[in-house]
């Protein structure tokens, strides 16, 4: 008997398909491996910039030399982390964390002593340098790894690829059965890939969780423990967390040296791309919101002698960003990314405008926690663009050319606020966030044509180009 196999586009026992979430993004296999462990060890960035400030205001009584510290760390950062995201692209991402960790650690123990030893500036700034270059690029990587294992360009590491063996069957039953399986590995990956987007949403939503945590726990340690408790713990953690997660060698990306891409790519950098400069700009404005809020928050609180409540706001700030990109991520959204980040940005600039005007905490909380709303669809849409539109082969050093931005955005931020409210009052740091968000946006504007993907070449075949060609018995 002959059967006639056709392609369809519909799913098993005419079931409609089920759209993409959370719950089928967490049981992605291998998952679990790789998120616990990059929880653990993205926490401490959270503390890091929160410990410097309190650490050194205390030792200097300065928010100005506190800020610059902090600014300085953060431009180390930003400067070398893509540098970091490059080396993990073509040696492996444990490679680069645990010489990275081990550096790390060191350098905040080393300006922890020196600004309790009341050293001069100059030495802050230098130990304040390796402390930022050093800082483990966990929340990039991670994403690199759900790129990898949802099917965007590359697999992970531990996967092989399946060869051809000669078994005395006929060619022409193994090409049918090589086609059935080619047919199920498309409808896969397609399934796979479709949950790009909630990937990129989930770890939109688990920065900002530790954001929620990270500066309320930095702030209660070094406010009722001591001013250095802070930064200390935020060097233990990243020591434990950074070694558990190099440890999950089975899902880190490929690396482009073992031939991922053409012999070029390798050594091709993802600023090469515009839609990545383009972004990061963006992200500098976002930077910019992060650190104005920083300072300024604490400025603040210390106006109204509740300098304990500057953690508790900054977490109402990040539990914003942490809720939006919770329904964000939940959303199937008909409308084009490009479209979404203008949109989202665009109310990121309207709230962060109105910041320098509050003056009380309850008002400054609700303002802060719309401000929060308004970042996740901006991060999460910058991120999914990014999964779209770059070559497997430079992705981690793409995230970690945006991660770098917001860190670059935010040490400009920090050390600006932290002049403007020692000559002019909290309420004047709250400036830097409305100056930052309309440039970035302008720039978007502007540049908006360098974020549309290529279209896809077809080919028309009587309405059938978007089927799977299936085998005939």
């Amino acid at each position: 008997m002959s059967r006639n196999t056709v392609g369809t586009d519909a799913p098993p026992s005419g079931r409609a398909p089920r759209r993409p979430g959370y719950g089928q993004l967490l049981r992605t296999p291998g998952a679990w491996t790789f998120l616990l462990p990059g929880f653990a060890a993205r926490q401490p960035f959270a503390m890091l910039t929160i410990g410097i400030v309190l650490l050194v205001r205390h030792t200097t009584g300065s928010y100005g030399s506190a800020g610059a510290v902090a600014a300085v760390t953060g431009v180390s950062m930003a400067l070398f982390a893509p540098r970091s995201g490059r080396l993990a692209d073509r040696f492996g991402q444990r490679a680069v964390l645990i010489p990275g960790v081990l550096i790390h650690t060191g350098s905040a123990a080393a300006l922890t002593v020196l600004a309790l030893a009341d050293a001069p500036l100059w030495a802050l700034f230098a130990a304040a340098v390796p402390t930022g270059a050093s800082v483990p690029q966990i929340g990039p990587m991670v994403r690199a790894r759900w790129a990898a294992l949802l099917g965007a360009g590359s697999r992970p590491a531990a996967g092989t690829d399946s060869g051809t063996r000669s078994t005395g069957v006929s060619d022409a039953s193994r090409a049918s059965v090589a086609s059935r399986a080619s047919v199920a590995s498309s409808r896969s990956s397609s399934s796979l890939a479709s949950l790009l987007p909630t990937a990129a949403a989930f770890e939109s939503v688990t920065d900002e969780f530790t954001f929620v945590i990270g500066p309320v726990l930095a702030t209660a340690l070094c406010t009722g423990a001591h001013p250095a408790a802070g930064l200390i713990a935020e060097a233990a953690l990243t020591l434990v967390g950074g070694l558990l997660f190099a440890a999950q060698r089975g899902t880190q990306p490929r690396t482009a040296r073992r031939g991922t891409g053409t012999p070029a790519e390798p050594h091709r950098s993802a600023l090469s791309v515009p839609a990545v400069r383009v972004l990061a700009v963006a992200f500098l404005g976002i930077g910019s919101v992060f650190g104005g809020m920083q300072v300024s928050l604490t400025a603040f609180t210390e106006e109204m002698g509740t300098p304990g409540l500057s953690g508790v706001l900054y977490g109402i700030f990040a539990a914003g960003n942490m809720l939006a990109g919770i329904v964000y991520g939940a959303i199937a959204w008909k409308t084009g990314p490009r479209r979404r980040l203008m949109a989202g940005y665009s109310g990121l600039t309207l709230v962060a405008s109105s910041l320098w005007s509050v003056h009380s905490v309850p008002l400054l909380a609700g303002l802060g926690l719309l401000v929060g709303l308004c970042i996740a669809p901006a991060l999460i849409t910058g991120y999914t663009l990014v999964e779209s539109l770059v070559p497997a082969s430079v992705r981690t050093e793409a995230f970690t050319w945006l991660t770098g931005a917001v860190a670059l955005g935010q040490a400009a931020a920090v050390t600006a606020a932290g002049q403007l409210a020692d000559a002019h009052g909290a309420s004047a740091g709250f400036a830097v966030p409305l100056a930052g968000t309309v440039a970035a946006l302008a720039t978007l504007v502007l540049l908006r044509s360098r974020l549309a993907p290529k279209l896809p070449q077809r080919v028309a075949a009587r309405g059938m180009s978007h089927r799977v060609p299936m085998a005939v018995d």
